[in-house]
């Protein structure tokens, strides 16, 4: 019998589709989209953040969908609380078979640029390119997302200032990075990144089987394969140090592998620190010593910090 799916979709204020998102994950790993209404995908030089986005997630439609929505109910009504002007609106629901389900959820992507240069282009959109775009092609996958979530974000603008040497990295960068450390890399995204930026030799580690597979996947549809090595190395495996190393973990992973992150940048290199909440980043920023290394930015975006340090020359 073939299976029916749930296209699942909530109407909630925009700064609680981060919190919204998180949870929905952990009901459904199947795929949850957030969608920003106030999005023109034809204009990628003019997007406005919406008061109201869409979340939606994908339940497979049996016995406990009825259970489902109601734990989901529950949710926003208690978290709602802390977010002015929100009230709960029955979601929209969405049947679809089987054989349309894994193309449904690619609808809600759309070509998306980060920092001044870089455009993430979902494989299936078209995009016709600037002079000077970085494009990356990305198919991530329906557990990873687009790549576009606040804290990859957040890395990918601080990787472009660093190899372009602007901001707070016009005087502190020491030569062009050669050499690049992606822990937990995910989809991928951010060894692309570092590869199309001019990272000679990138190496990206992650402890998930899937991931692996996915960003192994990625690299070579950007034709990244020289550069981008994908593995599930555990991080204190990984030989040498690196001018770069980026970590986009939970903020009590990264305090815990402080001294393996600090260990494996080399002097004079850059350790970007992402996936922390903001109510964490002072937890964060107790948790890597001052001796060696020195922050050298914290960017923000919505309720997500990224904390950037160098280490001494």
């Amino acid at each position: 019998m073939e299976k029916l799916w749930a296209q699942v979709s909530y109407e909630i204020p925009g700064a609680m589709a981060d919190e919204i998102s998180e949870f929905l994950l952990e009901l459904s790993p199947d795929g949850v989209v957030t969608e920003n209404l106030m999005l023109d995908t034809f204009s990628l030089d003019c997007v406005d953040e919406s008061p109201i986005k869409t979340v939606t997630v994908f339940f497979e439609a049996d016995l406990h969908l009825t259970e489902k929505i109601e734990q989901v109910r529950s949710f926003l009504e208690k978290a709602g609380c802390s977010y002015p002007g929100f009230s709960y609106k029955e979601p929209s629901i969405r049947y679809i078979k089987e054989e349309d389900w894994s193309s449904s959820w690619k609808s809600h992507f759309k070509p998306s640029r980060i920092g001044k240069r870089i455009v993430v282009k979902p494989t299936w959109e078209e995009y016709d390119h600037g002079p000077g775009d970085i494009v990356i092609e990305l198919d991530p996958g329906m557990a990873f997302g687009t790549g576009t979530h606040a804290t990859t974000r957040l890395c990918m603008e601080v990787l472009e200032k660093i190899f372009f040497r602007e901001g707070p990295y016009g005087e502190l960068a020491v030569g062009k990075p050669v050499q690049v450390l992606d822990v937990g890399t995910g989809s991928g995204i951010l060894s692309i990144t570092a590869a199309k930026l001019g990272a000679q030799r990138v190496i990206a580690i992650d402890i998930d089987q899937q991931a692996v597979a996915v960003a192994k996947e990625n690299v070579i549809l950007n034709s990244a394969e020289n550069s981008v090595k994908v593995s599930d190395m555990p991080l204190e495996l990984v030989e040498g140090t690196h001018d770069i190393v980026v970590a986009n973990i939970l903020a009590e992973e990264l305090v815990k592998m402080a001294p393996a992150l600090i260990e494996k940048t080399a002097r004079g290199g850059f350790l970007i620190l992402s996936g922390i909440l903001a109510e964490k980043e002072d937890f964060v920023l107790h948790g890597f010593p001052a001796a060696g290394i020195k922050l050298a930015e914290i960017t923000r975006e919505a309720e997500w910090s990224c904390l950037t340090y160098r280490r001494n020359p």
